[in-house]
């Protein structure tokens, strides 16, 4: 930090030479740009700490299948989670930049109690959906991404959001634009009938209210202070289990935010 700074330094002495308002002024103006630096700094620090992906999503919208494919490149048959699995991932391009991929149970009776656990961990979120049983499940999937989408660890750290439409080789599946024009039809909804203050998991209420997107405005993905992008995936691939998983666009994502 001090090399960094050192150059202003210099500057700051051969001013405070010559004593008046340009000394002060220049300064004044170090002063901001060392603080700048010192909060990059410590900004840059908590997300180097944050090494988690969880995975997210409801019971059988493929969170285990897609774990142990991107781990083993391989199909397994799975059943419902009821406990967290963990590994290391690496990136295949870069053997030296991994993040620890995080599977979360997607019951309705777990999946809250666990992402309180991980969350604070997590520097990205992969939601995962089931693109063929989405129609059905759009109502039960908004609900538990606004939950996560309000929460007030979440909301503080920012992690980058992905939302996976997986299943995409069943031909009944909706297409992810669809996906994303439904949730913000229905996150739109649920931010007018609910209470938008960011709460923690357990139900505690935390600082000030919290408006979901803008007020006055149709709610849209863009209006959040995370990033969030969707992509279309199938765990089990066109091929079925013999074939490879199809998630190519998933892959270049965890690589970029590892």
């Amino acid at each position: 930090m001090a090399g960094a700074l050192e150059p202003y330094l210099d500057s700051l002495r051969r001013e405070l030479q010559a004593p008046g308002p340009a000394a002060f002024s220049v300064l004044l103006a170090l002063l901001l740009v060392a603080l700048t630096l010192l909060l990059w700094r410590l900004a840059q620090a908590g997300r180097s700490g944050r090494r988690a992906v969880l995975l997210l999503g409801l019971c059988d919208a493929g969170k285990t299948l897609l774990f142990a494919r991107l781990l083993t490149g391989k199909y397994r048959d799975t059943q419902t989670s009821i406990t967290d699995s963990s590994a290391v991932y690496r990136v295949s391009s870069d053997k030296n930049a991994n993040v620890t991929l995080i599977d979360l149970p997607g019951h309705e009776s777990l999946r809250l109690q666990f992402l309180e656990r991980f969350k604070a961990a997590a520097r990205a979120i992969v939601f995962v959906v089931d693109s063929v049983a989405f129609q059905r499940e759009v109502k039960d999937v908004a609900e538990f991404l606004y939950q996560v989408l309000v929460d007030s660890t979440v909301l503080k750290n920012a992690p980058a959001l992905l939302i996976a439409c997986n299943k995409q080789d069943v031909t009944m599946a909706k297409s992810a634009k669809l996906i994303q024009q439904q949730l913000e039809k229905e996150l739109n909804t649920l931010r007018v009938t609910r209470s938008a203050a960011p709460t923690s998991l357990d139900g505690s209420a935390v600082g000030g209210p919290a408006q979901l997107g803008k007020k006055g405005k149709d709610f849209d993905f863009s209006q959040l202070p995370v990033r969030v992008e969707f992509v279309e995936c199938s765990t089990r691939g066109s091929k079925g289990e013999e074939g490879d998983a199809d998630f190519e666009g998933l892959e270049k994502w965890l690589a970029m935010i590892a």
